[in-house]
């Protein structure tokens, strides 16, 4: 009796679910743009990212803005001269000329500074004095040149000369003295001749016709 061969069960073929299949076609379609698409861009070349393309532009706006307002920089501080053609308002705003020494803007040329010869006052013309003013200049000094006079004490000795009050006192105001001096050599002339007190020699000055405070200054200066 002959055994018959064994024959293996061939086992179940697996069903695809239709999820799969749907993953399987969508993968290959991915694939073939793909290849399409370094096919048509030239093999190794990437092209550029356009992102990248629009921040080189903006670099560049950037940077022509600065080199304007570099340039508006110059000429205002006086570093580059002014041309309108370089001046880009919309930058800088209005031209308003290149710094001073002060620090403001100004459109005006500096112009160094100029001796200029000051003309010296003109005298005023000395007027011309009357015979008898003259007359009385003259009196008046001669008497100061040797003895000592109050300014009242003078023109009364002017008056006595003849001249009139007016006369006079135009004499003896001509001679500019100080009367303070003038004190202090009578008190010296009276004590050359007579001892006095202090205040008897306040008393004799004020007689002579000084005032209490010329008086008081020329006894102290000879020592009373």
């Amino acid at each position: 009796m002959s055994i018959p061969e064994y024959s293996p069960v061939p086992s179940p073929k697996k069903t695809m679910s239709r999820g799969k299949k749907a993953g399987l076609i969508g993968g290959g379609v991915l694939a073939g743009l793909v290849i399409i698409g370094v096919a048509a861009g030239g093999g190794d070349e990437t092209p550029a990212a356009p992102v990248a393309a629009a921040t080189t532009a903006g670099n560049a706006k950037n940077q022509e803005a600065i080199d304007k307002l570099q340039v508006c920089i110059d000429m205002t501080a006086g570093a580059r001269a002014y041309d309108p053609a370089l001046w880009d308002t919309a930058v800088c705003g209005d031209y308003k000329g290149s710094l001073g020494s002060a620090g403001q803007p100004t459109t005006e040329p500096i112009v160094e500074a100029t001796t200029e010869a000051v003309a010296e006052p003109t005298a005023k013309p000395t007027k011309e004095l009357t015979v008898s003013q003259q007359n009385a200049v003259d009196k008046a000094a001669d008497y100061l040149s040797y003895s000592a006079f109050s300014r009242s004490g003078l023109i009364k000795q002017l008056k006595f000369e003849g001249f009139s009050t007016k006369q006079a006192t135009f004499g003896v105001d001509a001679q500019k003295a100080n009367w303070n001096e003038q004190a202090a050599k009578k008190a010296a002339d009276y004590l050359e001749t007579s001892s006095f007190s202090r205040s008897g020699l306040i008393g004799q000055l004020k007689f002579e016709g000084f005032t209490a405070t010329q008086a008081n200054y020329g006894v102290k200066k000879v020592g009373l």
